[in-house]
């Protein structure tokens, strides 16, 4: 059995200048959406197919997601 972990930062590119920012996040759901935080200002992020893109203070932001860590575990006594 193996369980999914997420880190709880992710990088946001801005499309306009190709300027990368770190972001925290939070309501991660795969495949979905999270939310983003850079500087107490929220950007809601949602899946597009290819990557997460959401829209603050007229810029656009993509993201990659956060790394997914898979750990294994071995039998339960």
């Amino acid at each position: 059995m193996s369980k999914l972990d997420y880190d709880k930062t992710v990088m946001l590119t801005n499309t306009q200048n190709e300027k990368s920012v770190e972001a925290e996040i939070d309501n991660f759901r795969e495949g979905k959406s999270f939310d983003a935080f850079i500087a107490t200002n929220k950007i809601s992020m949602n899946w597009n197919g290819r990557v997460y893109v959401g829209n603050a203070h007229g810029m656009e932001f993509t993201s990659e997601g956060p790394r997914v860590y898979e750990y294994k575990q071995g039998r339960q006594r």
